[in-house]
């Protein structure tokens, strides 16, 4: 290597040779190595690191840092939620609205109904006649099929069903009517299928469409006190990802789940019982539950970015998340010793999701 030098006025270039010290060469060699290893282990901790703090799958997060943004996507779009009056469903209303789409809020209770469709008005640009309520009951699979009809004279075409009604259940098997486990199935399930058998044959027509169903971490994972509930879940997770692959020569079409850890939201309030028409006498305790602002969000991410299937809780239900999928043995083990804590401090009053985090009080 040839360097040149200038030493001032009247001095001229003198050409000098450079020659690497023996060894150096061999140095860096040996150094290159190391320096990759510290920065795979740099990575490793940072991706643990991220993990610990995350509240959804690592995919899911990476759409909302990096995907497309729900407010370019879903703008415009005819957006139909089930489930629409409370929970979730009430908070992915409000936040559609925020993005300009056009909207369908469907559940039994119309007044609520009312109210949610006023505050979507209230917080954005959407006209009148983008805010519809349609009254529905999951049950009466008979007028599903003129309930579609209305959605489509009104707005000409449905581009996302948000499958969100249900009930959640709390109960132990021993002490519930098996009538409780057929609402559960006939609400949960079949009432799901039923909405999505009539919204999906306009989407195949059209060649496009978002069919995404709110699942539970119980759809995957077994737990105690909810056999009917997780039992529906499952159901759903299982038709869903066999639905996925009957649809696969339909590229336009998206059919999601969404499983969610614990949300703020009265869900327990409205869960069965052991008996039919028998409410909940425990308050639910929300302190360790995602909010549902974050949950709806990050639906709307996975939504806007074609997610089939979507983890979102906060620690440490996402990990159980991983520990099902990567170890189920691990994983049933845990279930069990949690389980038992979760059936004890149920019998003695406290709320079943806040029971893995506090212990029942000596009587």
């Amino acid at each position: 290597m040839r360097v040149y030098c200038f030493h001032g006025r009247g001095c001229r270039f003198r050409p000098q040779i450079w020659h690497p010290r023996a060894g150096s060469a061999a140095a860096v060699g040996t150094m290159v190595p190391e320096v990759l290893l510290l920065a795979a282990l740099l990575y490793a901790a940072a991706q643990l690191l991220r993990f610990v703090f995350a509240d959804a799958d690592l995919t899911l997060l990476w759409a909302a840092a990096f995907g497309k943004q729900p407010e370019r996507v879903l703008k415009g779009r005819v957006v139909w939620i089930t489930g629409a009056s409370s929970g979730i469903g009430e908070e992915l209303a409000y936040q559609l609205a925020d993005v300009g789409a056009r909207l369908v809020l469907s559940a039994r209770r119309e007044g609520e109904l009312e109210r949610v469709r006023r505050a979507c008005l209230e917080r954005s640009r959407l006209r009148e006649e983008d805010v519809v309520v349609l009254p529905l009951d999951l049950l009466d699979r008979a007028s599903h099929r003129e309930i579609t009809a209305a959605v489509l004279r009104h707005f000409g075409q449905i581009d996302v069903l948000v499958n969100n009604g249900g009930r959640s259940q709390r109960s132990l098997f021993l002490d519930s009517d098996v009538d409780v486990y057929k609402a559960l199935m006939e609400l949960n399930f079949l009432g799901t299928v039923s909405i999505t058998k009539e919204v999906l044959p306009h989407m195949i027509r059209r060649g496009t469409g978002t069919v995404t169903t709110v699942s539970s971490i119980v759809g995957i994972a077994g737990a105690p006190l909810s056999t009917g509930y997780s039992a529906s879940k499952h159901a759903l997770q299982g038709f869903f990802n066999s639905l996925r692959s009957e649809l696969s020569d339909n590229p336009g079409i998206t059919i999601s789940t969404i499983c969610p850890g614990p949300v703020q939201s009265n869900i327990v309030q409205n869960a069965f019982t052991e008996e039919l028409g028998k409410s909940v006498s425990a308050q639910a305790d929300q302190q360790h539950k995602m909010t549902t602002p974050r949950c709806a969000r990050l639906i709307l991410v996975g939504v806007a970015n074609r997610v089939w299937e979507m983890w979102i809780g906060q620690q440490p239900f996402l990990g159980y998340f991983y520990v099902w999928q990567y170890a189920p043995t691990l994983a049933w083990r845990l279930t069990n010793i949690l389980g038992r804590k979760r059936v004890r401090n149920f019998k003695a009053g406290l709320d079943a999701d806040s029971a893995y985090f506090t212990k029942a009080k000596a009587s």
